[in-house]
């Protein structure tokens, strides 16, 4: 008795002190798993003494509720809310379709029969967990392909019938108590009755997408039906939408589409909003159409193999008659998603607290900017396109003097735009727009719902120089007087870049180069920093590149593509001394409670030193001469005024070589208060579809676009200068050749240089 006892004490105490498993550790889920299969039998047949699994069992449950009373007190509707960042504006209620409860009598057997086909094709016979399908993950995430192998009574568990205690710990352990949980629920509601409990919970439970939560919502939300209306592609849909619902949301999925074939634009209310067929979700429903030819275990009677293919071939069309109301709704999706990273760092996408947790969210949002950025980014957008372009500029209160470029744009395929504001000191984002209406009618150029600047992959241009001379001026490979030769030059494969206007000017400084945006200089200036070593610390800047991406020659000129809201990190970055801060759209977090769950109080936000304070001041002052018609009376057209006064400001265009895409990037100096916003604004103009404009360049789209909004929403701060930080110096240099004036030298300049980096020697060496 005594041996027995102490086999169980070392037992579980070596359960209790064993180290949380590392990225290695699949094996030990597998044993893991392994033991709980024993358990599970065990615990189901109450005949077996397996006295590991008893001592995993005692250890691992406790604590956990009575799974009987908990699933009968499940509370569906608890909404979040946003505001914006004075915390009186409310912005949104997520979750904002109330969960119609249903009953299993009111779920058709062809809605439950697709969900536990994709879901848990075991649902009907399995003790709330399937150990041979952990193990085949388990083995799977070994040889490097990692999967989930949740039943649906386990996503159940896991959703809503675990306390917040079993989260402590690692990942393992918390599925230890979630496997327990379920197999005690599945003990708890025995037989088909329970099977059925279980099953009508879980669909009662999930998040669909489109503020929809349960299937009777979705139903309705997506198809404007009943759920005993929906068609057999309408169900197989529905069940493949919980396992990404923001990925997988419909609505956002869509694009507008004319049953006669028509222009979009000029269609008649006889629209209608199809998804895709290639798209994501409809490929994941036609797979669970074809699970369901041997899954449905409920309805497989009723329909035939020619009935699933036929269903395969369903166009998705919604019923967009339901919709969420909220203010600044592309701000609020990248809300929704930064609070799920918070709420569930693990499980980001299946984050079901997000929307019915009840907390409350103030977020970073500066509502009078955000008005005006919505209303220039539309004006500029939609206006010129719109049959009475006057009439609109009028109704969205655009002061005149901005009337002639709006309305130059008209006729030159230009159908879409974006913008955001940031706090570069604080990486908080204030205003956001993520195309220039969500609510507008779309058509292919423009498509009103999908989020340009996060999710839109672009190419910069020559926005992206800066980021790119910053490099090598950092690394002191580089310097302001570095000179270039601005001739076609062959960078291998027949590439001759050239400049917009085909011209070449032969010698060119650095400063001279990045101000008037020269290519050639750009390319080679990549070139002597290095391709990889480039491609590697832009991404120290926020810029993420799309998987496949890889450095090129001419990605000096921007031909790499990026997500324009990084770009505007990056430049922020820049504006704040090298400093680059993550950028958030969250202010605080309260739960249900009143506790505040983000930001934790002892884990202060910071950022990371990217590159010198003095390397960025040197490229700040180039840029900020794009604002000084002494310096560049070309880009300085665009300069940002208060009344008659010029604001020290800096910023960069960029074009891309097939005019597709147009953007401006700039910021202000920052205020000598700390705690006043310290503005930096990025813009970017084109259409949805990725087409080219007809010969529309930046400096007359999107810089009087950053130009409008950066000029309205600073007006009435205080006046800031850009402010040089210790380790510069100043020294003369030859205008042509970049190098210390010799006795031959005509002309010579005054440059800023990193101390120790000023030329010593007065003979040029061409690049």
């Amino acid at each position: 008795m005594q041996t027995s006892l102490a086999r169980r004490q070392r037992h579980r105490r070596a359960l209790q002190g064993r180290p949380r498993p590392s990225g290695g550790s699949s094996i030990g889920r597998i044993l893991l798993v392994l033991s709980l299969t024993f358990l599970g039998v065990s615990v189901l047949t109450a005949g077996a003494g397996f006295l590991f699994a008893v001592s995993a069992y005692n250890h691992y449950s406790e604590g956990l509720p009575d799974p009987k009373v908990a699933l009968a007190n499940l509370h569906f509707d608890q909404q979040t809310t946003l505001y914006d960042s004075t915390g009186k504006i409310l912005l949104a209620s997520l979750g904002e379709l109330k969960r119609e409860v249903v009953t299993y009598d009111e779920l058709p057997g062809e809605m439950i029969d697709a969900t536990t086909a994709i879901e848990d094709k075991d649902f009907w016979q399995n003790a709330g967990f399937d150990p041979i399908g952990i193990i085949s993950a388990g083995l799977d995430t070994i040889s490097g392909a990692p999967r989930g192998a949740s039943t649906i009574t386990q996503q159940l568990v896991r959703a809503r019938l675990l306390p917040a205690a079993a989260f402590e710990g690692s990942t393992y352990e918390r599925k230890v108590r979630e496997i327990i949980q379920s197999v005690r629920l599945t003990q708890a509601f025995p037989g088909q009755d329970g099977k059925k409990q279980i099953i009508t919970a879980y669909l009662n439970q999930n998040f669909y997408g489109n503020s929809s939560y349960g299937v009777k919502a979705a139903a309705k939300g997506y198809f404007g039906k009943d759920l005993k209306d929906l068609t057999l592609a309408q169900f197989a849909i529905l069940a493949a939408i919980p396992k990404s619902p923001t990925a997988y949301d419909l609505m956002k999925n869509a694009q507008v589409v004319c049953p006669n074939g028509g222009d979009p634009s000029t269609c008649d209310d006889t629209f209608q909003l199809v998804v895709p067929p290639a798209s994501e979700i409809v490929v994941r429903r036609n797979f669970i159409l074809d699970l369901m030819k041997t899954r449905s275990t409920l309805t497989g009677s009723k329909y035939t193999t020619a009935d699933y293919e036929a269903a395969k071939q369903e166009p998705v069309v919604l019923d967009p008659q339901v919709s969420a109301n909220w203010k600044a709704p592309h701000f609020v999706w990248q809300v929704r998603d930064q609070l799920a990273t918070i709420l569930c760092p693990d499980t980001p996408n299946t984050c079901d607290k997000v929307d019915t947790g009840g907390y409350r969210v103030t977020t970073s949002l500066n509502w009078a900017m955000q008005q005006t950025t919505e209303k220039y980014v539309f004006a500029a957008s939609r206006g010129p396109n719109a049959a009475d372009p006057r009439s609109v500029l009028t109704k969205t209160g655009i002061p005149r003097k901005h009337w002639s470029w709006i309305l130059a744009l008209r006729g030159h395929n230009i159908h879409n735009a974006a913008a955001a504001v940031i706090d570069y000191r604080s990486g908080q984002v204030l205003a956001y727009v993520g195309s220039g209406s969500y609510t507008a009618r779309g058509n292919r150029q423009f498509q009103p719902q999908f989020d340009v600047l996060a999710d839109g992959w672009r190419q910069p241009g020559s926005a992206i120089k800066p980021i790119d001379y910053l490099v090598g001026i950092d690394d002191t490979t580089l310097t302001a007087a570095t000179m270039f030769m601005d001739v076609s030059t062959n960078f291998g494969g027949g590439y001759y870049p050239t400049q917009a206007d085909k011209l070449e000017r032969g010698p060119v400084r650095l400063r001279s180069a990045l101000q008037f945006s020269l290519n050639i200089p750009a390319i080679k200036a990549g070139v002597l920093t290095g391709l990889n070593h480039l491609f590697q610390r832009t991404q120290d800047f926020g810029i993420r590149y799309p998987s496949t991406a890889a450095p090129v020659v001419s990605m000096g000129i921007g031909t790499l593509e990026m997500h324009p809201i990084d770009l505007l990190g990056a430049f922020g970055t820049l504006a704040d001394g090298g400093l680059h801060m993550p950028r958030t759209f969250i202010a605080s977090v309260i739960d249900d409670q009143g506790r505040q769950v983000w930001p934790i109080q002892d884990q202060p936000v910071t950022g990371t030193q990217v590159v010198s304070p003095q390397a960025a001041y040197i490229v700040t002052d180039i840029l900020a001469g794009n604002t000084n018609t002494k310096v560049n009376p070309f880009w300085a057209k665009w300069a940002i005024f208060d009344g008659t006064t010029r604001r020290p400001a800096a910023y960069k265009t960029g074009t891309t070589s097939d005019n597709r895409d147009v953007a401006a990037y700039g910021f202000l100096a920052p205020p000598k208060d700390p705690k006043a916003p310290a503005l930096a604004v990025g813009v970017w103009m084109g259409n949805s579809d990725n087409s080219p404009n007809d010969g529309k360049l930046s400096l007359d789209t999107s810089a009087p676009l950053w130009s409008a909004i950066l000029t309205s929403v600073s007006h009435g701060m205080p006046m800031a200068n850009f402010t040089p930080p210790t380790g510069l110096v100043t020294a003369k240099v030859d205008a042509f050749t970049g190098q210390k004036p010799g006795p031959f030298s005509s002309k010579t300049v005054s440059e800023i240089f990193i101390k120790g980096t000023a030329p010593t020697k007065s003979n040029a060496a061409r690049v």
